[in-house]
C-alpha cells in the first residue's frame, strides 16, 4: 500500500529520531513497531499535531522541522490488552486486529475444508468468482443501455441497435437471475457440506485461545497464530482416514487436540502441564454442555463457610465448612446429613490411600466428572492433583495423563530456517548435548566450522551477530546460550532473527536458551522471539534417588582414589552428596522445607569436595568442626539469608558430619545407614538397593509434610485455572451472571458488613492509665481504622465506576478483578496484616478481629486469654508483657525475656487474666504436636497438619534465669509463608533431641 515510502522502526533503536524527522519532511509513512503502554515524550507534539508557522512546521525537541501534509504515522503493539492514556486514545485512531474466537473458527474451517474437500473449496471459490463476473457484466450492460438512452434522438424504437441492446440486457439479466438462484442453492449445498467439518474448527479455535492465555501463568509461554496454524495443518494431514464423514471428523478432532497438547506441553514446566491439561478438559466439556458451570465455579472458587466445628473426626473444620457451602447448591442438598449419618462409610472413603479412584458412598456414587471433584475437594484436598488426573483420563483419554518427554529429534523435524528452537533452562540441565548429537548426525560440528556456539555475556553480542550473519548466508547452525544475560541487546536480536528468516539459506537453524524470570515483572525475552520459536523445557528428575545419583555423577572412581586418606575421604564425600541432595530437594516442601528459596547448585558440591580433599591432605585427623563451618557457613551457607534456615543447614551437617560416620554408626534416614567403603559403582548400587522409597522422612520431615505440599499444590492449581477462565458472559458455558454483576454482589456484601471506624477520641478518653497493654490496644485500633477506611474508600469508588459515574482506572480494575477472583486486593494488602486466606475467609477473619478489639477497648481489662494471631503486630503485645514486668520490678528491658509455659487448658476454661504476664490462645503447630499428658512436643498424628496448641502462659523473666535444658527453640510465624512473618521464639519442652524438630521444620503458626 505504501511501498518504498514506508519506514519501519522501533523506539530506542539507533538514529530512530533522524528517520522520523526525515519522513516528516519527505511526507513518508512511518510504522513504529512493538510500542509499550507509554510512548517517548519526544513524539508527543507529533501525536498532538502541534503544528507551528501556520501548519507548515512542527517542533521536535529543540528543532523545527518542515511538515509535509502527506506524512503518516502508524503505531503497532503486540500487547494483548494495553491501557493507553485517554489523550493518546483521542489523538490516534485505535484499530483492534486481535483475532476473535468466531473469526478464527471461520478461518480454520476454510483450512480444514481445503484439505478434506478441495472440490468444495474450489467450487465455492469458482462460484464466488462467477457471481462477481455476472454482476460486473450486468452493470456494464446497464451502463451501456443508459448511455444510449440518454443520447438517443427522435423515436428510440427506430434505433435498431438500441432495441437489440435492450433485448440483450433483458436476456442477460434473466440469465444472471437464474444463475444467481442456482448459485444460492449450490452455495447452500456447499455450506451444508462444509458445516459438517465445523466441529473440528470449533475445537481448534477453543484450543488456540486456551494456549494463548498461558502467558498469564508465565510470560515465557507465548504462542503465535502462525505457529498454531502449522500444528493444526500437520494434525489434519496426520489424522487417520475414515469412510464415514462423522468418523473422519472424530479422528480430526482427536488428532488436533492431541497435536496441540503435545506441541504446547513440551514447552511447559512440569507443574504447569497439569494446569493446561485440566483447563483443556474443563473448556472442552463446557463447550459440549457436559459440565454445570455452577459446579465448576464452586470447584475453582471453593468457598468455605468459616468458623464451623466438624462433627466427625475424619474431616477438619475447614473441610466441614466446605461441605456446608456445597450443600447450599440444590444438587448437593443433604450431603452433610448423609456424611454424619453414615460416618463409617465416608470415613473409610476419606482414609483410603487412593480415594480419588473409589466410588462415593450411598446415592452419591452416581456423581461423576466435576460434580465428583467438588465432593472430593471437600473431603481430600491433598489428593486433588491425582483426582484431576483421573478426571482428565475420563474426559480426554489416558494419553493426556501419561506425559513422556518428546525426543529432541522429533522436535527438530518441525524446525526450519524461520522457526528457531528456544530451550527454557532449569538448574542442572544442559540441552546443548541434544543439539550437538543431532548436529553430528547431520554433519554440523564446531570442527567443520558450520556450527557456531556462542555463550552470551558482556561483549559477546558482536560475536553473536557475526555468527548469525554468516550462518544465514552459508546455511550453518547457531546456538546462542543464556540470552537472558544480555537484556539490552534482545530487541536487536529479535530484529536480526526476523531479517534472517526472510532471506536465509534453507539449512540455516537457530537454537536459543534462557532461564525464565523469577517474576512476571522481571521477564525480558521479547514476544517476537518466543512466538516464532518451538519452546522446549528440560527439567531434572525429582526425588531423593535421582538427586543422590546426580550428585554422585559429578565424580568418578579416580576422584575416590585421589586422596591419601581414602577411607575418610570416601565416607565424607558420600555424606556430602546426601547432604547436597537433601538441601536441594527439600525446597519442594515449601516453607516447611526452607523459609526462602536458595540457588544451591552442583558447583557448591564440587567446591566442597575440593575443600574436603585439601583439608584431609593437610591434617592428620579429620577436622570435623572446620569442615562443618566451611560447608555450612560458606559454601552452602553463603546462599542462605534466613537465620532459621542457617540453623537448619548447620543441624544437617552436625547429624551427617561427625566421627561416628567413619565407624558406620550413623543413619541418614530410618533404614538408610551410611554405606560401607566401596568403589564408585558400589555406591550407586548401594543407593539403588538400600535407599527407602521417596518420602518426607528421608529429609527428617514428618509424613504430613507431603500432605501439606500436595494440598498447597492443588490449591495453586485451582487458583491458576480459575484465573484462566474466560471473563466474558457466556464464554464459560452460558453462565447467567456477568462478571460486573458478580463484582457488584460481592462489593455490596462487603460494604453491608463493613464495621464503622473506632472513635479514637472516645477510646483515648476511656484509657485512664497508658499501660503498655493499653498502648497496644490503641495502636491496634488505629491500624484497623486505616485498613477499614481504605477499604470503604476504594469500594465506593469502584461502585461509582460500575454505575458509570466515574472513569474506571487501573486501580479500580485491579480491585474488581481481585473481588471476582476471591483474592485480597493489592491496595488493601499494603494496610493489612499478613494472611494466606482468600478474600471470603479473610473478611470473616477481619470481622472477628474487629469484635475482639471492640471488647478489649471497651474497658481495657486484659482478656483472660488473648488471641495473639488477631494482632496486626503481635510483637508489640509480647514486648508489652516484658515492659509491664520490667517497670513493676525496675529491671532493664534489654535484660528481659519470655518464659513459655504450655497449660493443659483450653481458652474457655480461663475466666480471669493471670496476675503476672498474659495467656495467649489461637496458635497452631506445624510439623509436630503438643502432647498435653506428657507436657512436651511429640510426633504429629497422621493427617493432622496444624494441631491447635492449648493456652500458653507467657511470663517475663530475666535472661539469667532462663533454663534451656531439654528445650526446643521454636520459631513463631504469623502465617504458613514463614520467612518474613517471623514473630518470636518460644522455648518448648522436649524429650527428644532438639535437632529432630529442627530438621522436621517444626514451628508455631498464628494463622492457618
Amino acid at each position: 500500500m505504501y511501498g518504498n515510502k514506508l519506514k519501519v522502526l522501533r523506539l530506542g533503536q539507533k538514529g530512530y529520531l533522524d528517520v522520523i524527522e526525515k519522513a516528516i519532511e519527505e511526507g513518508s509513512t512511518v510504522l513504529i513497531e512493538n510500542i509499550m503502554e507509554s510512548v517517548d515524550p519526544v513524539l508527543e507534539p507529533l501525536l498532538a499535531r502541534n503544528l507551528i508557522r501556520k501548519g507548515t512546521a512542527i517542533k521536535m525537541g529543540d528543532r523545527e522541522i518542515d511538515y509535509n501534509p502527506e506524512f503518516r504515522l502508524i503505531l503497532q503493539t503486540k500487547l494483548a490488552n494495553p491501557h493507553y492514556k485517554p489523550e493518546m486514545q483521542a489523538q490516534a485512531t485505535l484499530i483492534n486486529f486481535t483475532v476473535t474466537r468466531d473469526g478464527l473458527e471461520d478461518q480454520l474451517l476454510a483450512e480444514v475444508v481445503k484439505v478434506e474437500r478441495p472440490d468444495l473449496e474450489a467450487q465455492k471459490s469458482k462460484l464466488t468468482k462467477a457471481q462477481n463476473e455476472f454482476k460486473i457484466s450486468l452493470k456494464r450492460l446497464e451502463d451501456n443501455l443508459l448511455s444510449r438512452l440518454q443520447t438517443a434522438q427522435g423515436n428510440f424504437l427506430d434505433d435498431t441497435e438500441l432495441v437489440e441492446n435492450l433485448e440483450t440486457t433483458k436476456r442477460t439479466a434473466m440469465e444472471v437471475e437464474m444463475k444467481a438462484k442456482e448459485a444460492v442453492s449450490t452455495s447452500a449445498k456447499i455450506d451444508a457440506a462444509r458445516e459438517l467439518y465445523r466441529p473440528a474448527a470449533i475445537r481448534a479455535s477453543l484450543l488456540y485461545f486456551i494456549l494463548n492465555d498461558l502467558n498469564l501463568i508465565n510470560p515465557i509461554y507465548q504462542f503465535s497464530l502462525k505457529a498454531f496454524s502449522t500444528v493444526f495443518q500437520n494434525a489434519i494431514k496426520g489424522a487417520p482416514k475414515a469412510e464415514e464423514v462423522s468418523k473422519r471428523i472424530e479422528n480430526l478432532i482427536d488428532c488436533i487436540t492431541f497435536a496441540v497438547w503435545q506441541y504446547t506441553t513440551r514447552g511447559l514446566f512440569e507443574c504447569d502441564k497439569l494446569i493446561f491439561t485440566a483447563q483443556m478438559a474443563f473448556q472442552i466439556q463446557l463447550q459440549k454442555d457436559q459440565i454445570n458451570p455452577k459446579d465448576l465455579d464452586f470447584l475453582l472458587r471453593f468457598p468455605i463457610t468459616p468458623n464451623l466445628t466438624s462433627p466427625v473426626d475424619f474431616l477438619t473444620h475447614n473441610s466441614w465448612g466446605a461441605v456446608k457451602s456445597l450443600c447450599l447448591m440444590d444438587e448437593y442438598r443433604n450431603l452433610d446429613k448423609d456424611i454424619e449419618g453414615s460416618a463409617k462409610r465416608w470415613k473409610k472413603l476419606v482414609e483410603t490411600e487412593t480415594s480419588e479412584r473409589e466410588k462415593l458412598p450411598q446415592e452419591w456414587k452416581s456423581k461423576t466428572g466435576v460434580s465428583r471433584l467438588c465432593i472430593m475437594r471437600c473431603l481430600r484436598p491433598d489428593r486433588m492433583t491425582y483426582a484431576i488426573q483421573v478426571y482428565i483420563e475420563e474426559a480426554l483419554g489416558l494419553k493426556f495423563v501419561r506425559s513422556r518427554r518428546l525426543d529432541f529429534a522429533k522436535s527438530y523435524e518441525e524446525t526450519s530456517n524461520s522457526t528457531p528452537v528456544f530451550f527454557i533452562l532449569s538448574p542442572g540441565v544442559d540441552p546443548l548435548k541434544d543439539v550437538e548429537s543431532i548436529g553430528k548426525k547431520l554433519g554440523f560440528t564446531i570442527d567443520k566450522g558450520n556450527f557456531h556456539n556462542v555463550s552470551l555475556g558482556q561483549g559477546q553480542e558482536v560475536v553473536a551477530e557475526n555468527a548469525l550473519d554468516v550462518a544465514g548466508k552459508e546455511g550453518h547452525w547457531v546456538i546462542l546460550q543464556n540470552i537472558h544475560l544480555v537484556a539490552k541487546w534482545l530487541p536487536t536480536l529479535e530484529k536480526k532473527l526476523e531479517q534472517n528468516f526472510d532471506q536465509s539459506h534453507k539449512k540455516y537453524r537457530v537454537f536459543l536458551s534462557a532461564e525464565p524470570a523469577g517474576t512476571p515483572e522481571s521477564h525480558i525475552i521479547p514476544q517476537g522471539i518466543l512466538e516464532s520459536a518451538i519452546k522446549i523445557t528440560n527439567e531434572p528428575p525429582t526425588g531423593m534417588m535421582a538427586n543422590l545419583h546426580r550428585a554422585l555423577d559429578n565424580f568418578g572412581q579416580e576422584t575416590l582414589e585421589s586422596c591419601s586418606k581414602e577411607l575418610e575421604f570416601k565416607a565424607v564425600l558420600f555424606s556430602l552428596c546426601y547432604f547436597h541432595a537433601v538441601v536441594a530437594e527439600r525446597r519442594k516442601f515449601g516453607t516447611q522445607g526452607w523459609n526462602r528459596t536458595y540457588p544451591f547448585s552442583t558447583g557448591d558440591l564440587t567446591i566442597s569436595v575440593n575443600v574436603l580433599y585439601n583439608y584431609l591432605e593437610a591434617n592428620n585427623k579429620v577436622p570435623w568442626e572446620d569442615l562443618r563451618y566451611l560447608f555450612g557457613e560458606i559454601m552452602y551457607g553463603g546462599h542462605i539469608t534466613d537465620d532459621w534456615d542457617r540453623k537448619l543447614c548447620r543441624t544437617y551437617l552436625e547429624e551427617y558430619m561427625l566421627q561416628e560416620l567413619l565407624d558406620g554408626e550413623i543413619y541418614y534416614a530410618p533404614a538408610f545407614p551410611a554405606p560401607p567403603s566401596t568403589d564408585y559403582q558400589g555406591y550407586h548400587q548401594y543407593i539403588d538397593e538400600v535407599l527407602p522409597p521417596e518420602s518426607p522422612v528421608l529429609y527428617g520431615l514428618h509424613p504430613n509434610a507431603e500432605i501439606g505440599v500436595l494440598t498447597a499444590t492443588s490449591e495453586k492449581l485451582f487458583k491458576t485455572i480459575f484465573e484462566l477462565q474466560p471473563r466474558d458472559a457466556g464464554a464459560s458455558g452460558g453462565q447467567t451472571v456477568t462478571k460486573e454483576e458478580k463484582i457488584k454482589q460481592i462489593l455490596d456484601d462487603i460494604v453491608d458488613k463493613l464495621p464503622d471506624p473506632f472513635n479514637m477520641a472516645e477510646i483515648q478518653g476511656r484509657a485512664e492509665e497508658k499501660t503498655p497493654f493499653v498502648v497496644v490496644a490503641i495502636q491496634e485500633c488505629e491500624r484497623m481504622n486505616l485498613l477499614t477506611t481504605i477499604m470503604r474508600k476504594s469500594l465506593h469508588e469502584l461502585d461509582l465506576g460500575l454505575k458509570g459515574e466515574l472513569t474506571i482506572t487501573t486501580e479500580m480494575e485491579e480491585l474488581g478483578n481481585a473481588l471476582y477472583l476471591d483474592q485480597l486486593p493489592g491496595v488493601w494488602i499494603k494496610r493489612a496484616y499478613p494472611s494466606t486466606f482468600g478474600l471470603g475467609s479473610w473478611y470473616a477473619d477481619l470481622l472477628l478481629r474487629v469484635r475482639e478489639l471492640e471488647t478489649w477497648s471497651t474497658d481495657f481489662f486484659l482478656p483472660p486469654a488473648v488471641w495473639l494471631g488477631g494482632f496486626f503486630n503481635p510483637q508489640s503485645f509480647l514486648t508489652a508483657i516484658m515492659q509491664v514486668t520490667a517497670r513493676k520490678n525496675e529491671l532493664p528491658l534489654d535484660k528481659m525475656c519470655l518464659q513459655c509455659d504450655v497449660t493443659k487448658k483450653s481458652r474457655e476454661e480461663f475466666t480471669t487474666a493471670p496476675k503476672e504476664g498474659a495467656c495467649i490462645h489461637g496458635v497452631f503447630m506445624e510439623g509436630a504436636r503438643w502432647d498435653v499428658l506428657l507436657g512436651c512436643i511429640s510426633e504429629a498424628k497422621l493427617k493432622d497438619l496444624y494441631p491447635p496448641m492449648p493456652v500458653i502462659a507467657l511470663k517475663a523473666i530475666t535472661q539469667d534465669k532462663l533454663d534451656l535444658r531439654n528445650m526446643f527453640e521454636c520459631p513463631v510465624y504469623k502465617t504458613r509463608n514463614r520467612g518474613p512473618t517471623y514473630v518470636w521464639t518460644f522455648n518448648l519442652r522436649t524429650r527428644e533431641k532438639p535437632s529432630k524438630w529442627i530438621l522436621g521444620g517444626v514451628a508455631i503458626l498464628l494463622q492457618v
